[in-house]
């Protein structure tokens, strides 16, 4: 009798998580026979609606009047977005001045402790520490228990930070980015776009990708 079961896919394709799809595993395949040809990977697709990049608002690693942006839709508790994080560090220190990293939330429901994350982030940036608590996190792990704790490890102000995230008037913040990545197409995470900044010419790279996956789309831009 074959075993089955149940696995959940991430919508937008592998190295992510999103809304959950429900398959049936049956027996394994058999595999490819050599002689047959595999298809070659498809290309990024244009994203939706991109909000375009503001200095006075988003949160940037690099150079802010950067030609081509990568935006990461990230959530604090996806595992997939810790695997992502280093790899956008790479894309900054590999091209420099050409290309910087915006950081925007979209928290998943079934992260109990991504929303409280991503205000915590947020309560950071107040006094100027967004990466350094983002940096944190994805380190350390999102855990609500731990939030005074990384904030003190980074120097902030402890009650300032525990008003500010105990008052929840952060949620906005976050909210507004989860509704601007929806429009962008982002459906789950870690939601990459590719934006040549001044234009509506924009790529959506789904999930954690290598880096030669954003290379490919970056050289494109920057050409």
């Amino acid at each position: 009798m074959g075993l089955l079961g149940l696995i959940v896919g991430y919508t937008l394709g592998s190295g992510g998580a999103g809304v959950p799809a429900i398959g049936a595993i049956g027996a394994p395949a058999a595999p490819t026979p050599p002689s047959v040809p595999t298809a070659a990977a498809p290309e990024a697709p244009p994203a939706g609606d991109v909000k375009p990049v503001d200095p006075a608002v988003d949160h940037i690693r690099g150079n802010p009047d950067a030609a081509v942006s990568v935006i990461e839709y990230s959530d604090f508790e996806c595992p997939f977005c810790s695997r992502n994080h280093p790899t956008m560090q790479q894309i900054v220190d590999t091209y420099g001045d050409d290309v910087n990293w915006v950081y925007r939330h979209f928290p998943l429901a079934f992260h109990p402790n991504a929303q409280k994350a991503a205000e915590a982030s947020e309560c950071a940036a107040e006094e100027g520490k967004f990466w350094e608590m983002a940096d944190m996190i994805m380190e350390k792990g999102s855990d609500n228990t731990q939030l005074e704790a990384y904030a003190a490890a980074i120097g902030l102000n402890a009650a300032a930070f525990k008003e500010c995230l105990d008052s929840g008037r952060m949620a906005a913040k976050v909210q507004s980015d989860m509704t601007e990545g929806s429009s962008a197409g982002v459906s789950g995470t870690p939601g990459n776009i590719v934006l040549k900044n001044g234009t509506k010419d924009s790529r959506m790279v789904s999930g954690a990708q290598p880096f030669a996956a954003f290379q490919t789309v970056i050289d494109e831009m920057l050409k």
